[in-house]
């Protein structure tokens, strides 16, 4: 085997095929090999925190050792660490695993005219959390900068108050947590986790919207920490009111506190942020290179930055010197890199089934109970409208269905959506969410 990272694929793989998908996907897939010793005999694993840590000792030790010992052999003794493990570590070895980026800061965020309300108000409740604005839910498309903001909002409240308790999660990933938690009637430590936070940082949002039991777990985590005075941060790609699928009781919670937007940068902005990025790489970028980035790119401030740093490799690599011809192939090559991957059948079902609570293995099956078929009939919609496969290969993906059972679901949707504006939110937003995997 010629890395200990070849050989993790190979061991991600067996565990793959002893899994169901989310399973997979929440716990296995976000364990990193850092290390493998034959002498000591150990493996290194590095997890993103203590919950996920301790989540895999209790339910998934069994499967890793017999995942190691089908690559290694036995004797192998499975180590997990977490970041700050890491980097402690690390720097006692004057190492470094840290990124060359940029620290997620207020100081690095370039503050202009689209963004400098939501700025103001997440530095106000990362000077005084709990107090100030609770809850403040910050909306705005992609690669505005709302993830920056949370994390500056973190690493403010850890330098001012370091023993403050900190959670930053996904939606989807506290939707894919609870799965787990019930999975493996671990819900009381998962509950532990999120409602003894005193700061809790949620983004996107947006994904625990039709998704009954997350929201009823969300509903209860939001009033416990509001009652503790313990600060709430959300962000989303709309606003409560646009989250169709979102229970009233959630989003009279949500716009409660201080809702601020993100739109996207003007010029000005652009340029700033374009000089700030170069800044910080340490790199000279001519005026005219700068405004031709600046003009050429007006909605994303991950694009933006993404194209100072490949013009820094460049030029470290290859020696290239930044022209508005190199600028022009890099901008190509940043907005060719960000199209978004195809979108399977796996995905579309995934989605589907986490919203009704079932398996994506159910939805293919050929079970009838009313909430299965309903969201079989979904799936089936939903893959229609966002894929160009004709009837016979979606009825394929389907367990083998033939083309009338496929025409019959869609029209079925089709009917009761009309009928049925709750049900039309469910399907709209399900279609939503996918597009902005």
């Amino acid at each position: 085997m010629d890395s200990f990272k070849e050989a993790w694929g190979i061991i991600c793989e067996y565990c793959r095929q002893h899994l169901t998908e989310v399973a997979y996907k929440t716990w296995i897939s976000k364990i990193e090999p850092i290390r493998l010793d034959f002498n000591e005999g150990k493996a290194i694993l590095m997890v993103p925190a203590d919950f996920h840590r301790q989540t895999l000792i209790r339910g998934y030790m069994q499967l890793l050792n017999d995942a190691f010992a089908s690559v290694f052999g036995e004797g192998i003794q499975i180590c997990f660490t977490v970041p700050d493990e890491v980097i402690s570590q690390e720097q006692e070895l004057n190492e470094t695993i840290i990124d060359a980026d940029y620290e997620f800061t207020f100081d690095s965020f370039i503050v202009g005219s689209s963004n400098k309300f939501a700025h103001a108000a997440s530095l106000a409740v990362a000077t005084n959390p709990g107090h100030s604005y609770n809850p403040l839910f910050i909306w705005g498309n992609s690669g505005l900068g709302k993830t920056h903001l949370l994390y500056a909002i973190r690493n403010e409240v850890h330098k001012n108050s370091p023993e403050k308790v900190i959670v930053y999660v996904k939606g989807d990933d506290f939707t894919n947590e609870l799965i787990e938690a019930i999975r493996l009637n671990t819900t009381s430590e998962f509950r532990q986790k999120y409602r003894n936070s005193d700061v809790l940082l949620v983004d996107d949002i947006q994904f625990i919207g039709g998704k009954e039991s997350t929201q009823e777990e969300f509903f209860h985590t939001f009033n416990t920490l509001y009652e503790a005075k313990s600060q709430i941060v959300l962000t989303s790609d709309r606003p409560p009111k646009e989250i169709k699928t979102l229970e009233d009781r959630l989003r009279s919670r949500f716009e409660s506190g201080l809702i601020a937007d993100i739109q996207p940068p003007d010029f000005e902005t652009r340029i700033a942020i374009i000089k700030r990025k170069a800044e910080l790489l340490e790199m000279n970028l001519p005026d005219d290179v700068v405004e031709y980035i600046a003009t050429r790119l007006k909605t994303n401030i991950r694009q933006l930055e993404g194209v100072v740093k490949k013009l820094k490799a460049k030029n470290q690599l290859y020696g290239e010197k930044v022209t508005i011809n190199v600028a022009q192939k890099t901008i190509s090559d940043i907005l060719n890199n960000d199209q978004p991957p195809p979108l399977t059948v796996e995905k579309i079902i995934d989605e589907v089934a986490r919203t009704f609570g079932v398996t994506g293995d159910d939805i293919r099956s050929s079970k009838r109970n009313s909430n299965i078929s309903n969201a079989r009939q979904i799936a089936i919609y939903a893959v229609r409208e966002i894929t160009d496969l004709s009837m016979n290969l979606i009825g394929e993906e389907f367990g083998g269905r033939d083309h009338s059972t496929i025409v019959y679901a869609i029209k079925q949707i089709e009917k009761n959506m009309v009928k049925d504006p709750k049900l039309k939110s469910t399907v709209d937003d399900i279609i939503k969410n996918i597009r902005d995997r």
